[in-house]
């Protein structure tokens, strides 16, 4: 009896297990049910990052980059200052390098040789030569002046029949130095009697150009290897009388004249014509 009492008991217990179980099933997949949905509903919770990336991306319009070249500016600016600063250093160089030259041809100036033209009273240029070169003796300055001269050339005259050979001066009034420039030298060139003033511009010596040292001076060397000039003072239409020669006493007409011969062409009557004659320039004289 005590068996078959507990039996159904057992059964009673064991049908609300199952359906404890059951209903706990049911009700844990009731529970669960939410609880999956959360996740669910969290998904637009984690989108929202990603929504808002393109907010976060606003800062990439990187305003401090578009204002980077405006820093650069002064950068820019820099580098023209410096080449100002540099272009001023080269100017100052220049002038200093300029100034450096000029004195440098001032020294030149001052210790080198150079040919200055003397402006002299006219008729006086030999004793205002001697004068001045006694001056440079008693001064002992001699190392500073190597020549003083008086450019002349020969030239052949006729007087009284006969030919003489005389000095002409090619610049009369003016004496030719070959002398250093200084305060010594120039003192004592302005001081001797007779001498003017150096030839220049403003009260200032010029010293002459090698172009005119042989222009002007170059007749000078060459006054020994030439011969005399001969000196002629007739002209072409003069009326002349033979006084030498074949034709003596005869009276003609001076058709042409050669200064560097000495010769000269006379028409001459003879027989009703006139006929050339070559004559020497000191076989006529003046009617």
């Amino acid at each position: 009896m005590f068996d078959d009492a507990t039996t159904p008991d057992d059964d009673a217990s064991d049908q609300p297990v199952d359906d404890v179980v059951n209903d706990s099933d049911a009700s844990a997949d009731v529970g669960q049910e939410p609880e999956a949905e959360e996740p669910e509903a969290e998904e637009p919770e984690a989108e929202e990052p990603e929504a808002e990336e393109p907010e976060a991306e606003e800062p990439e319009a990187e305003e401090p980059e578009a204002e980077e070249p405006e820093a650069e500016e002064p950068e820019a600016e820099e580098p023209e200052a410096e080449a100002e600063d540099e272009e001023g250093e080269d100017e100052e160089d220049e002038d200093e390098e300029d100034e450096d030259e000029e004195d440098e041809d001032e020294e030149d100036d001052e210790s080198r040789l150079q040919w200055f033209v003397l402006k002299v009273t006219t008729n006086r240029e030999k004793s205002i030569r001697q004068s001045l070169l006694r001056r440079i003796a008693r001064e002992g300055l001699d190392e500073f002046f190597t020549e003083v001269i008086i450019p002349t050339e020969n030239v052949v005259e006729t007087k009284a029949g006969k030919k003489k050979v005389s000095e002409q001066k090619l610049f009369p009034g003016y004496l030719f130095v070959q002398m250093v420039l200084n305060d010594e030298t120039w003192y004592l060139v302005r001081g001797t009697s007779g001498i003017g003033d150096f030839t220049g511009a403003g009260g200032k010596p010029v010293a002459m150009s090698d172009e005119e040292v042989s222009r002007m001076l170059g007749k000078e060397e060459e006054k020994e290897a030439e011969p005399a000039r001969i000196k002629i003072d007739f002209s072409a239409g003069d009326v002349v009388k033979i006084k030498d020669g074949p034709f003596e006493s005869f009276e003609g007409e001076i058709d042409e004249i050669d200064e560097a011969s000495g010769k000269i062409s006379v028409l001459i009557e003879i027989f009703g014509r006139h006929t050339p004659a070559e004559l020497e320039y000191w076989q006529v004289e003046k009617v």
